[in-house]
């Protein structure tokens, strides 16, 4: 036994597979064109509904039918195995076989996930073992020695729900701490931008002659010296689109006595994985600086906001 298997010995949890559980996979199996894929599906399926059950062990609600697992096209024409945590995200469910020591992550799951859990199943298919997890991926293959203990999974998803920012619940008025009117942030004198006195057209934010569907809040971002101690006003605004997508509307805006955004300052839009999307740099003389994308439902993304070596990014999911 070396070393990586006594490691992740120590953290393992079996879990018993259900009677419901083989034949639901192997239903699935069944749609499929041809022996391969069959096998895919079936462990695929498998793999997630042991982590269904863990996690409905631990009193963490899901939601199956919102899977891409679940859904028969999905199935047939993609390598997906993801589950959907409500308010949080989709997990990647991914199976391995007795005695291996790598896991195959197929690149088409590197976005839009929260984490990726390993299964571990022998060829009985009457018990399974979750090896651990990891927070995300970047290659196709995934050393098994590099997943990190089950406790550390829960922690991560407590840490998602505290910090996650669900614009889908903003169009219901439901908002979260820290997120505030645009008036009520700039009836606070030391807070209202200088030159909102002398620019009416300015921000593109006045809240009169808005259509009823856009919605938008704002928060304080403060990066501490590095703006004169002076926080920066973040404005996120979103609208519906006839396609199912939402408009996001960023802006980022000097407050109080600061006229102007010190040059330098950047307003990145990151996808899933971390990638750079789109970004904005405040250059000599500007107020503030904007970004402008549409997205898709459950999508999800993060708003970096940074000047020199400091920085603060705040997670969002569509």
């Amino acid at each position: 036994m070396n070393n990586s298997t006594y490691r992740l010995d120590d953290f393992v949890l079996k879990l018993p597979i259900s009677q419901s559980a083989r034949r639901t996979a192997q239903e699935f199996a069944n749609q499929q064109p041809n022996s391969e894929k069959a096998e895919q599906v079936r462990l695929n399926t498998l793999a997630v509904w042991v982590v269904n059950d863990y996690l409905e062990m631990m009193d963490i609600p899901t939601n199956l039918q919102a899977s891409d697992s679940w859904n028969p096209i999905m199935r047939f024409s993609g390598n997906v195995a993801d589950l959907e945590v409500p308010s949080v995200g989709r997990l990647e469910c991914r199976p391995v076989h007795l005695h291996q020591q790598i896991c195959a992550i197929p690149p088409e799951t590197w976005e839009e996930r929260v984490g990726y859990l390993v299964v571990q199943f022998d060829e009985s298919l009457q018990e399974a073992k979750l090896l651990g997890f990891i927070p995300s991926v970047t290659t196709e293959t995934l050393p098994l020695e590099k997943l990190q203990p089950l406790e550390a999974f829960i922690d991560h998803l407590a840490q998602l729900r505290q910090s996650q920012v669900n614009l889908s619940q903003w169009f219901a008025g439901i908002f979260e701490t820290g997120w505030q009117t645009i008036e009520s942030l700039w009836s606070v004198p030391e807070l209202r931008p200088a030159y909102a006195f002398r620019s009416p057209k300015t921000l593109e934010l006045n809240v009169l002659d808005q259509p009823e569907s856009i919605t938008k809040r704002a928060k304080l971002i403060d990066l501490g010296i590095q703006i004169l101690n002076q926080p920066v006003m973040l404005i996120v605004e979103i609208s519906p689109e006839k396609d199912r997508q939402t408009s996001i509307h960023l802006q980022l805006h000097a407050t109080g006595n600061q006229i102007y955004l010190p040059p330098g300052v950047h307003l990145t839009v990151l996808d899933s994985s971390g990638a750079v999307f789109l970004d904005a740099q405040s250059r000599k003389l500007d107020n503030y600086i904007q970004l402008q994308f549409r997205g898709e439902p459950t999508e999800q993304f993060s708003v970096r906001v940074a000047i020199n070596d400091t920085s603060i990014t705040e997670h969002f999911r569509i």
